[in-house]
């Protein structure tokens, strides 16, 4: 199971995704009984919030800090843009009730991405390029990594003797 602090980082992506494929699903089902016309023909916003909502997968992933905040800002825009649209002529059709409820799945993400975003870990986080690694300062610990290296470690304090 994952860690504690990467419990809500997957929280937001299960939002996001569950919102993706309930606006994608609202996209094809009713809106309109008297013209039998599908939510995509309707309100055509619907499967490009849909693609938006996939791609902020990717995007909560891989960014960090205040980039992620400005995301979940847009995100929660467009989901309650979709939750508005769903709503404004509530016909009590499933497929606005379905295109409601991916809108509040996108909304509800979008908030919590402005609200806890850069406290959230980011894949690959932990990984650092060998130039960024902090100083390490136990001996013991230093004389492994010397080892991994491939340095003898008991060179170093040695004087050299020559012939």
């Amino acid at each position: 199971m994952s860690s504690p602090s990467r419990r809500p980082l997957w929280t937001v992506v299960l939002l996001l995704l569950l919102g993706a494929v309930a606006l994608w699903s609202s996209a094809a089902l009713e809106w309109d009984a008297s013209a039998h016309r599908s939510g995509g023909a309707v309100e055509p916003a619907l499967v490009p919030v849909a693609w938006l909502a996939v791609a902020a997968v990717a995007a909560t992933v891989a960014l960090g800090g205040w980039v992620r905040r400005v995301l979940g800002v847009v995100v929660a825009l467009a989901g309650g843009t979709t939750v508005y649209l769903a709503v404004a002529d509530a016909g009590g059709l499933l497929g606005r009730g379905v295109g409601g409820l991916g809108g509040v799945l996108v909304l509800a993400a979008g908030l919590a991405l402005v609200v806890r975003g850069s406290a959230l870990p980011r894949l690959g986080g932990g990984y650092q390029t060998p130039g960024a690694a902090k100083r390490v300062v136990d001996p013991e610990r230093e004389l492994w990594n010397a080892l991994e290296r491939g340095d003898d470690p008991t060179a170093r304090d040695r004087p050299h003797a020559d012939g």
